[in-house]
C-alpha cells in the first residue's frame, strides 16, 4: 500500500491529521523556506526575459510613429521625439490609386485567415480524435509519420505542393492557399496528445451507451474538453495564415493577398530612393498586420500552457 508523504507546511495539513500523523511521518516533512532575496531575484530575472521578448514588439511600434528624420539615426533610439501619423497618412494615400482596390487585398487574407482556421481546427480535431480513440491498422505508423512531418518547413515542401495544386488545376485560387495550411500536422499532434489524459475513454463508452452517435461524442464530448487545444491550434493557424504571402501558388494580382500586395506597393524601386522615402510606411504596414494576430492571441492564449503541458505526455 502506497505511503503519503508530506512535502508541505505544518500550517497546510490540517490539525486533526496533523495530531494522527506517526512520529516517522512528521520528522519526513520538509520546510520549504525563500529568502526574500530569493524572491527578488526570480521576479527580477522574470522582468529582463520579458522585457527582451517585447523590444522587438516595442520598436515596431515606436517606429510607425517616427518621422523619417528620425529612423536612420545611429545608434537606433527607442523613443520618439516627434511622433507623427504622416506614415499611415501617406500610406492610405498610396492604396488610394491602386488598380485593385485595397479592400480586396483585405478581403483576402480576412477569408483565407479564417477559413484556414476553422478547417484546421475541424479536421486537426477529428483525426486526432480517430488516431487516438480509435484502434485500427497501421495506427502507430500514422502517427510517426505525423511526428516525422513535423521536421520540415513550410519551403521544403514548396514545389511538391506547387506540383499538387497545378495538377488539381488549383493555381490562383484560393484553394491553393487554403489546403496546404489546412493539412498542417502540428494540428493533428497536439489535437491527439492532448487527448490521452483530458478524453478517458469511460466517457466515450458511456456516452455510446446512452445512445449518442460518432458524430454527436464528437461534438459535445470531446470537443468542449479539449477546448484548451483547439484554441491553440486556432492561435498558430491565424497567425501563420495572416502572414501568408500566397508564395507561388497566386499570381492574378486580385487574388493576392494582403502581405504580399503591401509588400509590392512599399518595395524600392530602380534608384532605391523610393524605399528610404518609404521606410515610414513600411513601419506603418508592419504595425498594422501585427495587430489581429496580437489581439487573437490576447483573447485566448490563457489556454496555450495547458495544452502544452498536456502535449508532452505520451501513451
Amino acid at each position: 500500500m502506497a505511503k503519503d508523504i508530506y512535502y508541505n507546511t505544518d500550517e497546510s495539513i490540517p490539525e486533526e491529521l496533523r495530531d494522527k500523523m506517526p512520529k516517522k511521518m512528521k520528522s519526513r516533512q520538509k520546510k520549504v523556506n525563500r529568502s526574500g532575496f530569493g524572491n527578488f531575484l526570480i521576479i527580477f530575472m522574470l522582468v529582463l526575459v520579458g522585457i527582451f521578448m517585447a523590444l522587438p514588439l516595442y520598436y515596431s511600434v515606436i517606429c510607425a510613429f517616427k518621422p523619417l528624420n528620425e529612423l536612420f539615426i545611429f545608434p537606433p533610439r527607442f523613443y520618439v521625439v516627434s511622433p507623427t501619423l504622416d506614415n499611415f497618412r501617406m500610406m492610405w494615400t498610396l492604396t488610394d490609386n491602386l488598380w485593385v482596390p485595397l479592400s480586396r487585398y483585405i478581403f483576402n487574407s480576412v477569408f483565407t485567415a479564417v477559413s484556414i482556421t476553422f478547417l484546421h481546427v475541424v479536421f486537426a480535431s477529428m483525426a486526432g480524435f480517430v488516431m487516438e480513440k480509435h484502434r485500427f491498422p497501421g495506427r502507430n505508423g500514422m502517427f510517426n509519420l505525423v511526428q516525422f512531418a513535423l521536421l520540415f518547413t513550410g519551403g521544403t515542401m514548396a514545389i511538391p505542393q506547387y506540383v499538387v495544386m497545378a495538377l488539381m488545376g488549383m493555381i490562383n485560387t484560393y484553394w491553393a492557399v487554403i489546403l496546404p495550411a489546412v493539412a498542417s500536422s502540428l494540428g493533428l499532434f497536439l489535437m491527439k496528445q492532448f487527448m490521452v489524459s483530458s478524453i478517458p475513454d469511460s466517457m466515450l463508452e458511456a456516452a455510446k451507451i446512452d445512445g449518442a452517435n460518432e458524430f454527436t461524442v464528437y461534438w459535445k464530448i470531446v470537443m468542449p474538453n479539449v477546448k484548451p487545444a483547439w484554441l491553440t491550434i486556432a492561435i498558430f493557424a491565424f497567425q501563420s495564415s495572416w502572414n501568408a504571402t500566397g508564395g507561388n501558388m497566386i499570381y492574378s494580382e486580385s487574388m493576392k493577398l494582403l502581405p504580399t500586395a503591401l509588400g509590392q506597393i512599399f518595395a524600392a524601386d530602380a534608384t532605391g530612393v523610393g524605399n528610404i522615402a518609404r521606410t515610414g510606411v513600411s513601419m506603418a504596414v508592419s504595425l498594422i498586420m501585427i495587430i489581429p494576430p496580437i489581439v487573437f492571441f490576447v483573447i485566448s492564449q490563457s489556454n496555450i500552457m495547458e495544452t502544452m503541458s498536456h502535449s508532452g505526455m505520451k501513451d
